[in-house]
This record gives C-alpha cells, structure tokens and sequence, in this order.
C-alpha cells in the first residue's frame, strides 16, 4: 500500500488541527466581549435575564462543538489497544488508519465549516451589538445633557418658584399697603376739601396781609434809617466815650499828679479805752496838721512848768475815729491809676503796734477791712466796667516777704527743708522780677482774699515788750496789671504794690535781745534806706541807691518814675510812745517838707499849661 495518501491525510490533519485551535481561541476571546455588548440594546436597560440568554446560546454552541470534537477523536483512539470498550487498529493495518484518519479530517471540516459560519454569525451579532453600544452611549450621553438641562431648568424652576412665593407675599402686602392707601386717600381728599376751604380763607386774609405788609415794610425802611442813624450815633458816642475815657485818665494823672506822685498820710491809732490823749492835738478845721504836746518841768522849780508843740503837715491827717472805709476813700483813687496803667505803691509805716497791719489788712468784717481788700475789689469792680467797653483785664498776684534782708515766699505752700532761695533780678524790659517766685493767676476777688490768708499764715512774728504779735519783716503784696483793648489796638500795663512795714523801733524801748534785736537791726536800716530813696526821687537826684536794701530794690518799680507812691505814717498814742511817735512824725515830715517844693512847681506849670 502506498504511503503517500497517508502523508496527504496526516498533513490535512494538522492543518485542519491548527486551523481549528485558533478558530475555538478566537471563539473564547469573542465570547467574553459579548457580555458587556448584550447588555443594553435600545433606549430602555433589558432585563437581567435577556441580557444573558445569548452568551449561553454562545456556550453551548461552543459545547456541543467541542463535544463532537471529543467524537471524533474517538476514531483515533481505536487505532491502538481497546480503551473504554473500542478496539485499536493493528500497527500494521494502514489503510483502516487512514481511513480512519480521512473519516475525522471530514468530520473536522465539518466542524470547521460549522464553526466559521456560528463565527460569521457571532461576528455579526457582536458587530451589531458594537452598533448598538455606540449607538446607546450616544443616546446615554443625549440622556445626560437632557438630565443635566433638566436638572438646570429644575434648579431655575425652584428659584421660580421662590420667587413666585415672593411675589405673591409682596401682592399680599401691597395689596394691603393699596388698602390703606385707599383709606388714607379718603381721609386726604376729606383734607382737601377743608384745606381748600382754608385756602379760600388764607387767600383772603393773605390780601389783607399784603397790604399790612406793605404798611410794615415802609415803616421798616423808616426803621432801618432810624437804626443806621442810632448805630452811627452809638460808633460815635463810643468813640466819644473812649476819648472820655483817655481824657478822664489824663486829668485823673494831672490831678493825682497835682497832689504829688509821692503823698504822706498821717493816722492816729485809738487808745485801748477810747478818746484822744492830751499830748496828740488835732485841730478840728484842719484835717492836714497834726501837734505833739510835751510838758516840760523846770529844773530850778523856781518858775512853772512849759509846754513845747511840736507842729507837723501831710497830705491828710486821719483822727482815732477815722474809719476803715474813710481812709480808703482817700487813696481809691490812687487805686485807680493803677488800673489806668500806672504804677502805684502803698505803704504803711509807724513804730510797732501803731495799727500799719491793720490798716493795710484790716478784719475779716466788711467794716474794718484794710486798705488791701478794697484795693482789690475796686480793681475787679472798675475792671468790669471797663470789659464794658472792650477792655479785657489779667491779674497776677504775688505775696514776699523780707525778713533779715532775706526774700520769703509767703504763697509756698510745699515743705520748709525744701523752699527755694530767691533773688531780685531785672528783665530785659527793666522789669523787676524775682526768681522762684509764686506767680498766681487770679480773676476774681476771693481769690486775692484767700492768698492774702495763706500769706498771713507764713509771715514771720514774734512777741516783744511793746506788741504780744509784732511783724518783724516786711510783707509786700504785688498785683500786675495788664490791660488791653484789642478794637483799639490800646494795652496798658501796671503793678499795683500794697507793702506793710515792719515796725520801726528803739532797742531800749524793745527790749529787743538776740535774734529780735538783729532783726530791729534790719528793720530800721531797710526803713531808713527806704527814706533816702524816697527823698532822692523828690529831689529828682541823678543816682538814686534803690539797692542799699532789699525793700526799696524790690520796689524800685513802684517808686521811680511816673508812679504814685503814698506812704502812711501810723503812731501809737500812749505817753510812753511819745519819742516812737515824734520820731515816725519827723521822718515822715522830712519826706513831706522835701516833696512840698517839687508839688508846687508842678501845680505852677500845671496852671500855665492850662
């Protein structure tokens, strides 16, 4: 037998063989893709069972393959030894295997050509059910944006919709605004009507008023003529009273002048008991001499005794019973330079005890108040006045004391280890000034009052034979002055200076010892330097020694120049201050006898100049 046809048959076989291992792979790899392609078909998701009912047909039909494929294996088994029941072919029995061999390579491409036509068919489905998948992803992703428009259209319908509810409430409220509305325009139209009616009334009344008006605005014009009338005559009665008021201060310095820039003024302390005691004689017709009685005995006794007067002049003479207020009205109007711009000092001088405190201070009662507290309270009363026609006033007030030719500030009030030394220098405006002192800024009379008593509580006393509380420095009360009138482009400025002397003394009269008799000491040679000044300026000396003392150093300001200066010579009126007294009388006469000449030129010139 020939081997050729067996070779044929064998090579047909294997190609049959490998034709069909990757015919059932492709089979595998086309069955699994069709699952997720069976899943959805048309525009509505199948049912779980409809979605798989092809893969299963795709499973058995692979089955049923591979079970005829197992067929027909079985031929070949037959070949060798029996297995199962089937009897192999002789190894030299040929022909039956290729017969055999022919019979399954018939039955393979049989199964072959079954298999590539269920392919083709499955390859159709799944070509059709790629259609389909593209053709339901097209329709999903139309389903999405129609569920994502849907979804916008939804969200804009909701804000419709709160929108709407908005409306309708704000229908609701201006359907019950409209209601109120339609009220209210009842009521207005009630209103017109008796508006109108009220119209028809004011138009009347209206007509009437015109006609007053007019009446009104001529007599207006008339009242506006007579205003600008009335205001001239007021700029120019101002102007009047300001030239009034410069010529009062020019004839007020004249006269002050006339009586002299430097005056004496004598008063005569009241005995404890009352009256007038015989070596004090005042004559009753003049109130400007002043006599001292002595009585003398005679030394041989053969003759009887005598009586020497000593005669003495001022500017005015102020009895026992002079009262507080008729000593002041003489100097008030000294006060009032002050506040016209000059400067103006006021001193009281006398042995201790003879009243100078109390007549610079005087007691709380209004009676007897001094010469200090007036002064103030007229500066501040005239001072008012004046605001009246535009001047404005500051007040600086200060208090020193000279004690032992040492400055005191009696305004301190902080503690004693600590208390500021104090000297007397001048400005570049020759202004006398003193360092560290207390400067307090005062607007009203209370307040000058109560420095005055904090500058009493510090002063320095002490008791000696003559005074239980005499003042053993000189207390000096200063108020600067400044003035202005600004609608006049008018300032003015003063110092008005208030001094209580200590007193003057003897030291057997005294009995001055240790610190009281330096203090005498000091006392009498400031007072004494304080004459000499005086009795220079009078004499209208080129050099006048205002630095042989503290005091008149200090007062160099109030003294020179065109400032009024008044002193008081106070003298006690026991007997036993009869030398005190003549003493005080003779100091202050000397002042006066030296001034007497210089007012009576001045009078003279005064005279002509008129």
């Amino acid at each position: 037998m020939s081997r050729l046809p067996v070779m044929s048959s064998k090579r047909v076989l294997a190609e049959n063989a490998q034709d069909l291992a990757p015919a059932q792979k492709r089979l595998r790899k086309d069955a699994d893709p069709v699952k997720p392609a069976a899943t959805v078909i048309g525009t509505k998701r199948p049912a779980l069972a409809a979605t798989r009912a092809p893969i299963c047909v795709i499973k058995q039909s692979v089955a049923s393959t591979t079970s005829k494929g197992g067929n027909m294996k079985q031929p070949v088994a037959s070949t060798g030894t029996k297995t199962g029941g089937t009897q192999k072919r002789n190894p030299w029995d040929l022909k039956g295997k290729v017969s055999d061999m022919e019979d399954k390579v018939r039955t393979y491409q049989i199964k072959v050509k079954t298999l590539n036509q269920q392919n083709e068919v499955l390859q159709d489905s799944v070509s059709q059910s790629h259609r389909k998948i593209v053709e339901v992803e097209k329709e999903l992703q139309i389903q999405r944006s129609q569920n994502g428009e849907y979804e916008m259209k939804l969200q804009v319908l909701a804000g419709v919709q709160d929108e709407l509810e908005k409306v309708l409430s704000d229908k609701n409220f201006l359907q019950k605004e409209l209601t109120n509305l339609e009220g209210k325009y009842r009521v207005m139209e009630t209103l017109r009507d008796s508006q109108e009616t009220e119209l028809q009334t004011l138009k009347m009344n209206l007509s009437v008023q015109e006609s007053t008006l007019a009446r009104v605005q001529v007599n207006l014009r008339d009242f506006e003529e007579e205003v600008r009338s009335l205001k001239e005559t007021v700029a120019q009665q101002k102007d009047e009273l300001y030239a009034g008021e410069m010529e009062r201060r020019r004839l007020h310095n004249t006269i002050q002048e006339l009586k002299g820039n430097i005056r004496v003024f004598c008063r005569v302390r009241p005995l404890v008991g009352g009256g007038l005691p015989k070596h004090v004689q005042l004559a009753t017709s003049d109130n400007k001499a002043i006599t001292l009685a002595k009585t003398e005995e005679s030394h041989t006794g053969k003759t009887a005794d005598t009586q020497k007067n000593y005669n003495f002049s001022f500017d005015r003479v102020f009895g026992p019973r002079a009262s507080q207020q008729e000593v002041f009205e003489e100097i008030s109007l000294l006060v009032q330079s002050a506040l016209d711009g000059y400067n103006v000092c006021c001193f009281a001088y006398g042995q201790t005890g003879s009243g100078k405190t109390y007549t610079m201070e005087g007691d709380e009662v209004d009676e007897t108040r001094g010469v200090i507290p007036r002064a103030v309270q007229q500066i501040f009363k005239a001072a008012g006045k004046l605001g009246e026609q535009g001047w404005e006033f500051t007040f600086t007030a200060s208090f020193v004391e000279i004690y032992n030719e040492t400055l005191r500030d009696l305004l301190y009030t902080g503690k004693s280890s600590k208390r500021p030394e104090h000297e007397i220098r001048k400005t570049t405006s020759n202004e006398v000034t003193i360092t560290n002192l207390t400067y307090e800024r005062v607007s009203n009379e209370d307040q000058v009052l109560g420095l005055i008593a904090l500058a009493n509580q510090n002063r320095s006393t002490a008791q000696t034979a003559q005074n239980d509380r005499s003042s053993r420095s000189h207390s000096v009360f200063q108020l600067d002055i400044e003035g202005v009138n600004a609608g006049r482009d008018v300032k003015c400025k003063s110092t008005l200076c208030l001094v209580d002397l200590a007193g003057s003394e003897r030291m057997v009269k005294s009995q001055s010892q240790g610190d009281r008799f330096k203090e005498m000491t000091a006392i009498n040679g400031s007072l004494s330097n304080l004459g000499i000044v005086i009795a220079a300026l009078a004499n209208k000396e080129s050099y006048v020694p205002y630095r042989n003392s503290k005091l008149t150093y200090l007062l160099q300001g109030c003294l020179g120049g065109n400032s009024k200066t008044l002193m008081f010579v106070n003298i006690a009126p026991e007997p036993d201050s009869f030398g005190e007294t003549l003493n005080s009388l003779r100091f202050a006469s000397k002042v006066s006898a030296v001034l007497f000449p210089v007012f009576i030129g001045q009078s003279t010139l005064m005279m002509s100049l008129h």
